[in-house]
């Protein structure tokens, strides 16, 4: 199959997959646009494989063995692993950015829930900070102070995406809210999950994970201003359009519970039209201070690993455990079976 085929696969999947990335991505020049919706499309296969999957821990084993197949240069026959092979080859991609997004997935296959608000945090650098990382890498942006930003802005996107699918997540048996928040509210979360309904201790939990992800839209703000500036409109364009969600989240009292915030086609193109208005008064405007904070701990490593003159980082011991412990519950299930089949033959 030829480039552009694969390339059009890609398209297609995100134009079915996320309307809020392909309205966003139709605002970045195409240098950068057709490379992003290849990463775009493949961690959201990824991430709707083990998401939506009958079998997550099978999806993240297999996801291992893609990106072995896809940085060996031997890509699995299918249009988005071969344009994800091209684009590693093309933009020299650090193999510890798409580890970190496979350890967050493993996370989410294992059915890990978090305690506090950085381990919250932690998980998101995992499966959205590294996206706004490897986004930094395609506009060819290493510098560790504009790496910084765009881990914030996908910390606070992912915030945002919890937020909203608090009781949806709830219903599939899953918390992404800290468990020390229940503990506090003393609301039993075995008894949430069974029957989720909007408390107002609940939407409290909601307002409050909103309010950090708006600390880091703001944090996030001074590295989209310094990003090459044909990256901009896109960039802010995703920034507030995600942010829209937290506001119609807002709007319905914190309850995603019982709703789910929709945005529409027209708040869409608002927000559009603001990225690009936000595009030109950057290039004019004087450098923020807080370009230059340091990276939230939880990002630090896809920092590190990202910079222009980083080494190549080993696979991390924790991912490796991880893995280990899918294979090893891979290996029982499989077992099991096999024994259920003697018994019925």
């Amino acid at each position: 199959m030829s480039a552009l085929s694969d390339m059009e696969a890609c398209r297609a999947a995100i134009r079915t997959g996320s309307l809020s990335f392909h309205a966003a991505s139709k605002l970045l020049p195409a240098r950068v646009r057709d490379p992003a919706l290849v990463l775009y499309a493949f961690c959201r296969l990824a991430d709707d494989a083990v998401d939506e999957g009958a079998d997550p821990v099978a999806a993240v084993l297999h996801l291992q063995d893609r990106l072995d197949r896809a940085y060996l240069g031997q890509p699995k026959n299918a249009p988005i692993d071969r344009a994800f092979a091209r684009l590693i080859d093309v933009h020299r991609l650090p193999r510890a950015l798409p580890d970190a997004l496979l350890e967050g997935l493993a996370w989410d296959a294992e059915g890990r829930r978090f305690e506090t608000l950085p381990d919250v945090r932690a998980y998101s650098a995992r499966v959205a900070a590294v996206v706004g990382v490897m986004m930094c890498v395609l506009m060819g942006v290493r510098d560790s102070h504009r790496l910084a930003r765009a881990c914030d802005l996908g910390l606070a996107m992912q915030l945002t995406n919890i937020a909203r699918d608090v009781g949806e997540d709830a219903r599939r048996g899953r918390i992404y809210l800290p468990l020390a928040w229940f503990e506090e509210t003393g609301i039993d979360v075995r008894a949430f999950t069974r029957a989720p309904r909007p408390l107002p201790e609940i939407r409290a939990m909601t307002d409050r994970l909103l309010r950090e992800a708006s600390r880091l839209y703001a944090r996030a703000e001074p590295g989209i201003a310094a990003l090459p500036i044909g990256c901009r409109p896109g960039i802010y364009a995703a920034r507030h359009i995600y942010d829209g969600i937290g506001s119609v989240i807002r709007g319905q009292d914190c309850d995603s519970v019982t709703r789910r915030a929709v945005t529409g086609k027209r708040r869409k193109l608002g927000w559009l039209a603001l990225a690009g208005l936000r595009t030109g008064a950057s290039a004019v405007l004087p450098r923020m201070a807080t370009l230059y904070a340091r990276p939230c701990p939880e990002t630090d490593f896809l920092v590190r690993a990202a910079a222009i003159d980083a080494p190549q980082m080993p696979r991390s011991e924790a991912l490796i455990d991880a893995l280990a412990r899918l294979r090893e519950h891979d290996l029982r299930r499989r077992d099991a079976y096999a024994v259920m089949d003697r018994r019925s033959a």
